[in-house]
């Protein structure tokens, strides 16, 4: 029997003490046999890291150390990762189930990206469908993220040898889509696991910071696509949303 790929897990956590363990105790509990589990916390002060050591026999690489931001932190989990592929479940997402990387990985034939679907969890536990639809394998490539995040971050199951690291130099909100993309562009072979994959937990977002996302994910898409195809697609996401509203 062939060694299953090694999927190399990574947390990213600061300040999580809230709900690092729920994530925790959802990886460990993985039946995936072939598990390298990585912790990058960012120096948390709240209790995040007491947690994190009452499992610490079950974590193969814990990284406590100062990081300039989400991303570096999420670099920093890359580069310290040694499996065959690499998934962010970062503090208070969870995977859906015990055996849901073990059924993921299933029939994948070691394709270069395994991805599934989501939910949203907010802090009060409502849950919502991912707000994007998911193309099958056949009609996915990076081209198809000009329509925003159509795969959950937390749903990507990338090859190590594909996965680019972040731009730091730029981006600070919406830097999740340019890693898509330009990921995306590394991958030739592609499977789909038509179940929940992973419950997302959702965070407040001020005004303030919802229009920043937008505006990173505008000059986003227009680097890699173009200014008159963002426009267009803004323009066709618009009329989506003012159909729904009129449907609600």
């Amino acid at each position: 029997m062939p060694k299953n790929p090694i999927v190399s897990v990574i947390t990213v956590a600061y300040n999580a003490a809230e709900f690092i363990e729920r994530t925790i105790q959802s990886v460990i509990a993985q039946t995936y046999d072939s598990i390298e589990y990585v912790i990058i916390d960012g120096k948390s002060k709240d209790g995040t890291l007491d947690i994190v050591k009452k499992y610490e026999s079950q974590i193969d690489i814990l990284v406590s150390e100062k990081d300039k931001s989400l991303y570096d932190a999420m670099n920093k989990g890359i580069r310290h990762a040694t499996g065959d592929y690499i998934v962010f479940m970062n503090a208070g997402d969870c995977f859906a189930a015990a055996d849901t990387l073990e059924q993921a990985m299933k029939g994948s034939n070691q394709a270069d990206l395994v991805y599934g679907l989501a939910l949203r969890i907010d802090e009060d536990g409502n849950e919502r469908a991912w707000h994007k639809k998911t193309p099958i394998p056949a009609k996915l490539s990076h081209k198809n993220f000009i329509n925003g995040m159509i795969i959950c971050h937390q749903c990507f199951v990338v090859k190590r040898s594909c996965a680019e690291e972040y731009d730091l130099s730029v981006w600070k909100i919406a830097n999740d889509i340019d890693w898509c993309i330009r990921t995306m562009k590394n991958v030739k072979t592609k499977h789909f696991y038509d179940e929940v994959f992973c419950h997302f937990l959702e965070g407040g977002v001020s005004d303030e910071r919802r229009w920043k996302a937008f505006r990173e994910r505008f000059e986003i898409s227009k680097k890699h696509f173009g200014l008159f195809p963002t426009l267009f697609q803004q323009f066709l996401i618009a009329i989506n949303v003012l159909k729904r509203r009129r449907i609600d």
